[in-house]
Formats: C-alpha cells, structure tokens, sequence
C-alpha cells in the first residue's frame, strides 16, 4: 500500500464511515478496510494518518483503535490460534514491523490523550512478543523520552505516557514464574529503567512537596500524583520476584516518601472531588507494603511499625467514608498480612486491638447503600462476591480476615470483643428491627465469615460463639418469618447460613425447614430464590460417613412438586429468565428425585420451551449448560426406568434440536449431539426413521470443521454404528464414516476421536464389510506413526490393533499387514507394542489390550518360532506387568456433576455433559480376569509345561514378574 495523499484519503473516509449510525456505509467501509488490511504497509499507513494534522481527532481515534486490533490479530498470529482449522491472518512483514516500532513511541508521546491510551496498548501488544529481546532500542528509547520530557520543565503529560506503558510492559514480572528467562529480562530492565525510575519519584515527590506549600492549584498536582502512583506500580512490578540491591540500597528514601503520602492530607485535591487520585497512589503504596512484608524482606523489618500504625490510623478515617473501597482493601490487607506473620503480631496492643475491631472491621462488615444497590440491580455479581468468593474483592471479605488475622495470635483477647459487638449488634436490632436490621445482618455476615473451611467442612473459630444457638435463636426466625419479602438482604444471609454451614447442622433441624425455603422460591427479589436453590442444590450434595447421601429421593418426595414449580416459577421473574442458579438447582433435584412419568413429561415440555427462547440468544452459556445436564438427566433416569416415556420425550424435544441444527445456533451443537446420542442408545433396534435423518445430516464433511464439535459427533456416530450397523452397508455410507475417521487422524487434537470412530467400526462389523477397507486404514495409521508419533497416538494405536484381533482374529490383521511388507507386524510388535504395553491404563483397555497380547504369545506362530523367543519373553514381561497392576492406579470418575467453570464459553473447548452416560461397551463380556486368562492360555500351550520357555522367561522377564508369574500358576 503506498502511503500517499490518496490512500490517506480512502483510509480517512472508510473510519468516518465506520462511525456511520446508518448500517450501509458502516458496511462497506468495513468491507473495504477488510481488504486494505492485506496489503503491504497498512500498518505504516494508518500511523501515517494518526499523525496527519487537520485529519479530525474521532478518525484519529477510529484509525488507533483500529491500528491496535490490527498489531493485536497480525503481529504475531500462532500465539492467538484457537481453531487449528480456521485459516490465521497473515503475519506483518518484518521491515514494515521495523518500522513500526522505530515511530510508534514518538507518535504516542505527541498524541492526544484518548489516542496515547490507544497508541499504549498496541505498543504493548508488539512488547508482549518482542521485549524486551527482540525490541532492544525501546527501553533505551523511553529513557530518552523521560529525560527529554523532564528537561521541558516537566511535561507531565509525556512522563506519564512512558510511565503508563512501562508500567503495562512490566507487569509481566507479576504474573511470571521465576524462570532464568524472565529472570534475565527483569535484570536487563532493571539495569535500563530502575535508577531512572527511583530519581523520577524522588524529583516528583520534591515537586508535590513545593506545590503544597506554595499553594499549587489541583490541575497543576494532579499529573504529579498520576506519575507517583504509576511509580509505585511499576515498583510492584520490579520487586514482585525478590527485593533487587538497588530498591534495598535505596529502601529508606523513597519508604520515607511513602508514610508522608499514607500521613498527610492533601485538601486542594481531596476536597476539589480528586479523592480517588490521591486514595490511588495510597492502595498501590500499601500492596507494596504487603508485599515486603508477605515476602518477609530483613531490610524492611524495622519499618513495619510505622507503617502498621499510619495504615490503621488511615483506616479508621476511611472506614467510616463511602466510595473509597479500593483503598479500604488494600490497607486492610496490609493489616491482616502484618497481624498474620509470626514475628510482627506483636506490634498490637489491646488498645489497637479494640480500634481494629470496633472502628475498622465493624464498618466495613457493615452493609453500604452500595451493597444494597448491587443486591437489588445486579444479582449475578453480588451473588459472586458474596457467596461465591470471586475474584473481586469487597471490604466485608477484607474485613473478616483481618478479624482472622488478629484471631491467629489473639483469640482470647479478640474472642470477647467480637462476641461484645454481635451481641451488642443483635440488641441494636431487637430495639427497632425496622430501621436497625442491617445490625442483624451484619451479626450473621461474621459468624459465616469466621469459619474455617475444614476436610469435615466449616467450623466456626473455637471461642467465638455456639453455632447451634446462634442458628436457632437468630437464623431460623428469619426463616420461618411469615412475610417472605421482607428485608430480603436479611433473608438472603440467613440462607446464606444454612447453606455454609449444612454439614454441620443436623438432619433433624434443616428437614423441617425445607418448605420454608421452598417459599423463598416463590420471591420476586432475585438473589433470595437464587439463594434458595443454592440451598437446595447444595444440601443434596451432603455425605455422611462412607459417602452415603444425607438426603435421598424420599425426604424431598412430599415436596417434589411443589418445588419443581415454584423452580420453573422462579424463571419467570425479571432477569431471571436464564438464572443459572435456579437451573443447576432443577438439575440436581431430578438428579436424585424419584420423577413419575407424568410430572418428567411436564418437566420436559417445560425445559424444551425454554431451550426454544434461549435458541433465539444464546448468552449466559453457564445456564444454558445446567439446562441440557437437567433435559440429559431427565433422559437418563427416566427412560431406563421406563422405555415409553421416550416418544414422549421425543416429541417434546426434537423440534428443539431441530431449531438448533437448521437455524444453526453453532453454541448448541455440542450439546444437541450428545442429547441425540444419549436418546438413540435409549431405543432398540431397528432405529424409528425420524432418527436416520440426523444419521444422513452426520455425514455431512462441513459439520466436522469445528473441533470443538468433533467429541459430540463422534460420540453420535457411534451410536448410530452400535444401533444401526447395517445402515453402513447401504448406499456407501462406510465409505463416508471412513472419510471423517481419516479427517480426524493427522492432527494430534482430534485423533483419539479417530480411534473412536474406527474401533465402533471394528466392533459392531463383520470382517467380510471392513475387508476391502483395512489395508487402506492401516496404511494411513503407520503413515501417521511415522509421522507425528505421540504417546497418545501410540496408546490408542494399541487399543485399536487388539480390539481388532479380539474381534476378527490376528491372522487377517497379520496378513493385511505383511501385504503392505514383509514382517511388518513383527516389527510393530518388537518397536511399538512390548515398549508401551505396559503404560495402558482403564480397566477395560486394560482387559483389552492383555488378551489380544496373551492370544498373540500362544497362537502367533511367528512369535513361538524358538527363533523369536527374546521377543516372545518381552512380551510376556510386559502382559505381567499391565495385568498384576495395583486397583489404586485406576482412575475413578468423579461422582458428582462438577461445576461448569465460570469462564466456560461455548467455543473453546468440548464441554461433556456429565448426564449423558459414557458409553464404555466391553468387548470381552466373557473374559472376567485377564489374569487368569493368561494363566489359562499359557497352560494350553503345548510346550510351556515342558519347561522350553523356563530360560527364555529367567533371561527376559523381570524377576519382580517371575515371582508374580509363578504366584498365578500356583494359586
């Protein structure tokens, strides 16, 4: 693309248009940038036009957030793939990524702020995969920016541009192990930046310190603060992996600098509405502090004292004030490290530890108006923070583990105060519990948070108060209160009670109130019923010694209906119509309830006319994933009981799969498949023919090109092999299941799918199908094993070879092979099968793999040619050893449905229905114990009890395996 007048013009206005309200021009502008994007030089073009003068600053910035999209997708492509079959954009040419990097510092520093910030990020994407190796003449370049700015009598404005993207490039030293790597390019920036660094915050604190006492305005302090909290986070950054000598040999000047910020108050700024500016550069002061101290660095040993009194001096005035939580958390942490750690927890007094207690943990346990609005206007968050534990922090958590901090060391003394406060807090609410019930609440937020989570489950800290009394006396009232709408904060907590603590509390006191929760359900406020069926969803999982369900099918039978419909109710209130918490909490209620036909029916339709809505959008992929584990469960539990009740499940459910499939709604193709595959199992054969046109639709190359679909189709297609095998055999349909199995083989994330297609095709054909076709397929399996050979690949190699020879006998297999050369299959042993034998795992391959093994020792004659006799003993070393393995290292599959991960999304990866039963067919029912089939077999062939194999087995076989060996035949 040639940078000229005219390409400038075009580019300029193909932005505006992109700005267009009205969809035509926005289309085509979008079109015509689509097709610039592949020519030489674009980058270099729209930086070109960035810094154009007169271009107008909304095409500016246009063409810098397109510029960042640019560099993010092309500058180094194979680091984003996802897809391995969608086709990566290409990659920006060297020269012209030269370039780039030659003028885009230059070009952020002299831009306009909105454009900077834009201007930052792309640097950071180019810093991301070249710095600092490969972008040497940045760091060297900043520098030269940061004096030439400070040098221009302060230009604040390009100081912190520098600060703000090296703060974005450093903090890769935060999230990295201590590898030499990043250890070396930490060295290398250090030597480049930290001494500049350390002489700007020193230069900018005598800056603030002249401005304050001259009486400088907030527009002229404000840059100033900007660049000292920038500082501070690129500190973090520098001393996150260890305290290097030149922030210790210099600890005292710039720690001095930061108890003035944590002591002094700066009204020009904190009373003109820039409170959040100086409270900012306070926090990323104290998350430095925590770290020294969680680091236990020597040379900060003396300052803790200081800092522990500045910190909870600040923190009485700010607990008492709104809006300044980042601030609140991060001292608060500081506190809890400093009260934690063995060698500083002496530093309190009763005296501070009453102030701890009553003016900085108690305020903040306090619910805030913006607590209440969260509550009320965004369920889903305050449901993650307050009873999930999210990520985000909040000051009632802080708060609590200070209280836990200062308990670590001072139970007895802390032990009193608490209880003091919940009981004084109790009584402010009995006095008017109208106006004073947020008292109660916070009373019931510290007893949750003061337990710690055990093996047996929570208990709460020993000496703090009685959990059985605490929950008849103040939980329960709020439960059976005869007003379920009233202070649903209130109600929220006190099910947020029994749900923490249901292990603890006994069978006899939660059964009577399970139709007092049942009401909640019925609620309009949106965290209370959700809080309701976390309950419920949660106390079903209860163990008991032995891992014996607490509550089974008979405690919720009276109720079954009941809750059924106040849960589906429960969705048709505002912005609950995809509440995920209501749907997990229907699955697992079907999941262990004894469902007549008639109300698993209702249930059905019910889940099918919601699958119909969310078919339309689908956006909240944690709902709609609980909502096909309910219809799977569903399914499973009902239809094995009762094989009528599949019609009718069928027509309450295949016009859904079909909206899915033919309006292709793609997030939903995994699960439609697995749910199809789960009803065709369910039915015997011969197949009804509603289901066949699915088995045509399967056949279809396009639908294979998604890998995250490809688990699900294999696991359809082998349902239809299983109950339908001898549609294969019509109108060259083996051909095409032959097509996809040899799609899926050369990539290493979709060949165990492979091996899944070809070993339903061995198992549920005869040989006379397959003969035509096995030379073909063994050809592109040891093409592949040339190729790409992956312990994976080998494994399943393995499984499929003896499950070939368990269902049509070694010699077809050995003469295909010796067709394609001489001896092959001798080698493949030798190479291939002994090595590895002994890695297979899972009881069924296990079976699998050591009979087709034991078959080939006693009948190959290959193999008993006294010439083969090393390979013969070889192998048998490694049969002994798969099969006298311990039980303990087979993997048990989990019991209980887990969790689906909050980031899941529906295109990342294959999410498994749990519900939907893996089908793992044993295809030697008859065998029981390979083991003795070995023995059995061994004893049958004719020259073993003459004793010719005695030496073959002393020189090959493991004296380990001899032993075990000799223990078989004598038991």
């Amino acid at each position: 693309m040639a940078i000229s007048p005219e390409t400038l013009q075009f580019l300029s206005q193909c932005f505006l248009n992109t700005l267009s309200p009205h969809p035509e021009p926005r289309r085509s502008a979008e079109a015509s940038l689509s097709e610039a994007v592949e020519q030489p030089n674009y980058g270099l073009a729209v930086l070109t036009l960035i810094r154009t003068p007169g271009v107008g600053e909304e095409i500016q910035q246009a063409a810098a957030v397109n510029f960042k999209n640019y560099l993010k997708a092309r500058w180094a492509p194979m680091a984003r793939r996802s897809e391995p079959n969608v086709p990566l954009p290409n990659p920006i040419p060297e020269d012209e990524k030269k370039l780039i990097k030659e003028h885009i510092v230059t070009l952020m520093l002299e831009s306009t702020p909105r454009i900077q910030a834009q201007l930052s990020e792309a640097l950071v994407v180019i810093g991301k995969h070249d710095f600092p190796r490969e972008w040497t003449e940045l760091l060297p370049m900043l520098n030269t920016r940061l004096q030439q700015a400070l040098s221009e009598g302060g230009n604040y404005a390009a100081i912190n541009g520098i600060l703000g993207t090296a703060n974005s490039l450093f903090k890769k030293f935060r999230h990295g192990y201590g590898t030499n790597d990043l250890r070396l390019d930490l060295r290398y920036c250090l030597d480049n930046f930290a001494l500049p660094l350390l002489q700007l915050f020193s230069h900018t604190a005598s800056l603030i310190d002249s401005g304050i006492s001259s009486g400088a305005a907030a527009a002229n302090l404000k840059p100033l603060f900007e660049a000292q909290r920038l500082c501070c986070r690129i500190f973090y950054s520098f001393n996150f992996q260890e305290l290097p000598d030149l922030f210790e040999d210099n600890m005292g000047s710039y720690v001095n600098i930061f108890g003035t910020y944590l002591t002094t108050t700066y009204p020009v700024l904190e009373q003109g509405g820039e409170m959040a500016l100086v409270d900012n550069l306070r926090a990323a002061i104290c998350e430095i502090l925590t770290l020294y101290i969680a680091r236990t660095e020597e040379p900060f040993e003396k300052y803790v004292g200081q800092f522990e009194k500045a910190v909870r001096t600040l923190l009485v005035i700010v607990s008492a004030s709104s809006g300044r939580d980042h601030l609140a958390i991060t001292a608060i942490k500081f506190l809890t490290m400093v009260s934690s750690m063995a060698h500083h927890y002496k530093l309190f007094d009763e005296a501070s530890l009453d102030v701890i207690c009553r003016n900085i943990v108690i305020p903040n346990v306090m619910l805030r108006e913006e607590d209440e609005e969260l509550f009320e206007f965004n369920y889903i968050e305050f449901i993650r923070r307050d009873m999930e534990g999210s990520d985000v922090d909040t000051r009632r958590r802080a708060a609590c583990e200070l209280l836990k901090g200062i308990a670590t060391h001072y139970r007895e003394k802390v032990a009193p105060m608490v209880n003091s406060v919940i009981q004084s807090m109790l009584t402010t609410c009995g006095e008017n519990p109208a106006a004073n019930w947020k008292y109660k609440d916070s009373a019931i937020y510290l007893v949750i948070s003061l337990s710690t989570v055990k093996a047996t489950g929570p208990n709460v800290l020993t000496g703090f108060f009685d959990l059985q009394s605490f929950f008849t006396l103040m939980v329960v009232p709020e439960l059976e209160s005869q007003d379920v709408n009233s202070y649903p904060l209130l109600k929220a907590g006190a099910l947020k009670f029994i749900t923490v603590f249901r292990d603890q509390l006994p069978k006899t006191s939660v059964m009577p109130l399970v139709p007092q929760v049942l009401r909640f359900l019925a609620v309009e406020s949106n965290v209370v019923h959700s809080y309701a069926a976390i309950f419920i969803d949660k106390v079903l999982l209860v163990k008991d010694e032995g891992a014996r369900a607490r509550y089974v099918a008979s405690d919720i039978a009276p109720y079954l209906s009941m809750l059924l419909n106040n849960l589906f109710n429960a969705m048709k209130f505002p912005d609950s119509e995809e509440n995920q918490y209501l749907m997990k909490c229907i699955m697992r209620v079907l999941s262990v309830a004894d469902v007549s036909s008639d109300v698993a029916a209702s249930c059905m339709s019910g889940m099918a006319s919601i699958l119909n809505e969310v078919c339309k959008n689908p956006k909240n992929p944690i709902f709609n994933h609980y909502l096909f584990e309910a219809v799977a469960v569903l399914i499973k539990r009902v239809c094995e009981k009762d094989p009528s009740v599949i019609a009718v499940f069928e027509s309450s459910l295949f016009p859904s799969l079909q909206t899915i499939l033919t309006n292709n709604v793609i997030e939903f193709f995994p699960y439609a498949f697995q749910l199809l595959a789960q009803l065709v199992e369910l039915n015997r054969p011969p197949l009804p023919p509603h289901y066949m046109q699915f088995f045509d639709l399967l056949l279809l190359p396009d639908l294979w090109t998604k890998s995250a679909d490809v688990p699900a189709l294999v696991r359809l297609l082998q349902a239809f092999l299983r109950m339908a095998p001898h549609e294969l055999n019509q109108g060259g349909k083996l051909n095409e299941v032959l097509n996809i199995y040899s799609k899926l083989l050369p990539s290493s994330r979709t060949d165990e799918q492979a091996f899944f297609v070809l070993n339903t095709v061995v198992e549920n054909l005869g040989y006379e199908v397959i003969a035509g076709y096995l030379q073909q397929i063994l050809v592109s399996l040891l093409t592949r094993l040339q190729s790409n050979q992956t312990p994976k690949f080998v494994r399943c190699l393995l499984i499929f070879i003896s499950l070939f020879i368990v269902k049509h006998g070694w010699n077809n297999l050995v003469s295909t092979m010796d067709k394609i050369q001489p001896g092959l299959f001798l080698t493949i042993l030798e190479k291939f099968w002994i090595p590895n034998l002994k890695q297979i795992t899972g009881a069924t391959e296990t079976k699998l793999t050591a009979v087709a093994s034991t078959k080939l020792i006693c009948e190959y004659p290959a193999l008993l040619d006294p010439a083969a006799s090393r390979v013969w003993g070889k192998m048998l070393d490694s049969i002994i050893t798969l099969v006298t393995r311990p039980e303990e290292e087979r993997v048990l599959e989990e019991s209980e449905v887990p969790d689906f991960a909050e980031t899941g999304s529906y295109s990342a990866t294959f999410i498994r229905l749990y519900n939907v039963n893996k089908r793992d067919d044993d295809p030697l029912k008859e065998i029981k114990d390979p083991k003795q089939f070995l023995r059995a077999s061994l004893g049958n062939l004719s020259d073993f009890s003459t004793g010719r194999y005695g030496q073959v087995i002393s020189e090959n076989v493991d004296s380990a395996n001899q032993a075990a060996l000799s223990q078989l035949f004598s038991t």
